[in-house]
């Protein structure tokens, strides 16, 4: 009798030691979040009627697969030959989604003549998303047209739409220009309000404050949500795409199938 309740005692103590062990495993950690790399920017100072105009534009990249980054401020800051700031300005930046990028341009008039334009960002705060990467759909830019006015504008005009049920309340619209080499020279940005499903909205950029617009080769156009937040993205995404197709066929169904059969494994054509 004493002999069995030793075996017993001592299977008990193996059972409680082996449930410790596994309770203080620790669990391998979770990959760092990358910060927000800068694909891209540029910036030129043009001499307007009204003073000294400062163009900026930049490419952002989120290379998470699961996280927004929110709250993203870009500080922008332009010296004369003096090395005196004669302009500073923080930029509220649109969210960046996951595995995503995210153009932006800017522009500022001052009355001092700058030489020089530096572009500093302030790191991301993280959300999560609550949908999959792929139920963050763009959206469709349709016709898109650039000329460039006699007064040495560019002008680019076209249309935005939405591939989301629910209908976009804002859309910030960009368009940034290259040259032939693809090299970012400027660009500019609009908002269109009001995007309804199955509806496309005009816009209209024209953009003065680029050095040598004749350089420019192609306007690069794209949509997004406005917003700092994860907060527009997710609740178009909440309510559901479109669907790709919506007009019923109208050819008639072959009277033979066109096709040919695959033979059954382990069957042996002719």
């Amino acid at each position: 009798m004493k002999h069995s309740t030793r075996i017993v005692a001592v299977l008990a103590l193996s059972l409680l030691a082996a449930g410790s062990g596994c309770a203080g495993e620790e669990k391998p950690p979770a990959a760092p979040l990358q910060p927000l790399a800068v694909r891209e920017q540029a910036s030129s100072i043009v001499k307007g009627d009204d003073g000294y105009m400062v163009n900026w534009a930049g490419v952002l990249a989120n290379t998470n697969p699961w996280h927004f980054g929110e709250h993203v401020v870009a500080t922008v800051v332009a010296s004369d030959s003096q090395g005196k700031e004669v302009v500073r300005l923080d930029q509220p930046l649109d969210a960046v989604p996951p595995a995503g990028v995210l153009p932006f341009t800017g522009q500022v008039v001052t009355q001092d003549r700058p030489v020089a334009v530096n572009i500093s960002y302030r790191p991301a705060r993280w959300h999560l998303a609550g949908r999959i990467v792929s139920a963050f759909q763009p959206f469709p830019v349709y016709d898109v047209l650039t000329d460039r006015t006699s007064d040495g504008d560019y002008l680019v005009t076209g249309y935005v739409g939405t591939p989301y049920v629910t209908p976009a309340r804002s859309l910030a619209v960009t368009a940034l220009l290259r040259d032939g080499k693809g090299k970012l020279l400027g660009g500019g940005s609009t908002f269109v309000d009001n995007v309804q499903a199955g509806e496309r909205r005009r816009f209209v950029l024209q953009i003065k404050s680029v050095e040598n617009p004749r350089d420019i080769a192609s306007a690069e156009v794209t949509a997004r949500a406005w917003g700092s937040s994860s907060r527009p993205f997710e609740q178009l995404a909440l309510g559901g795409a479109l669907p790709v197709h919506t007009v019923k066929p109208k050819m008639p169904p072959f009277a033979k199938d066109r096709g040919r059969q695959a033979p059954l494994a382990g069957v042996m054509g002719p």
